[in-house]
């Protein structure tokens, strides 16, 4: 199979912050998004960004019109730790038809190798309709340690990052297959769930 032929993944970016939606300072979190997955996934990507205030109104209108508009994943960075205006878990949970509790789990997991401040993160996960919506850090650095997991000095998997788990997650709900950079992020599927691979 050509990479042509490769299933076209809609995916939604949306950084959450009151200074960057503002201009007070550059927006990081949608770059280092963009460019991880980039490196990472051999399909064809359709990105749709956003970038908006803390507010949980607006991050649940923003999160449905992505569903509504086809995106199989969305992927919030900002928002997930305990201040006041940290409002992106409850905006997400209002939109979910299911809570996929793992994701957090892990996330939190692998940034307790790094920061004993991990634990203060609330990212969350759910489903919306035929899409994986997933919380996840404001930090770039945190951003790829958590979707690629941990490697030792030799490349090998340590502890595995989160994004291992997506590809058949969206294949569950009905989207489409998404094929991973092995070197990046490995995805794993059970073996009656694999295509072969392509050409």
């Amino acid at each position: 199979m050509s990479a042509a032929a490769a299933d076209t993944i809609k995916i939604g970016l949306v950084s959450i912050s009151d200074r960057a939606s503002s201009g007070v300072y550059e927006d990081k979190g949608i770059p280092a998004l963009q460019d991880w997955l980039g490196r990472a996934l051999h399909n064809p990507l359709q990105l749709e960004t956003r970038l908006i205030a803390d507010d949980q109104a607006s991050i649940s209108a923003t999160l449905i019109e992505l569903v509504d508009a086809g995106c199989s994943l969305v992927l919030t960075t900002g928002g997930t730790g305990p201040a006041p205006r940290d409002v992106t878990p409850e905006a997400t949970l209002a939109v979910a038809d299911k809570e996929m509790p793992g994701f957090g789990e892990q996330m939190r997991a692998i940034s307790l190798h790094f920061v004993p401040t991990a634990i203060l993160s609330r990212q969350v996960a759910v489903i919306r309709g035929q899409c994986l919506i997933i919380n996840l850090p404001g930090q770039p650095k945190s951003i790829a340690e958590t979707l690629e997991g941990l490697k030792d000095a030799e490349g090998k998997q340590v502890v595995a990052g989160i994004f291992a788990a997506v590809p058949y997650c969206v294949d569950l709900i009905g989207g489409p297959y998404i094929e991973t950079v092995e070197a990046v992020c490995k995805a794993f599927r059970p073996k009656n769930a694999i295509r072969p691979p392509r050409a």
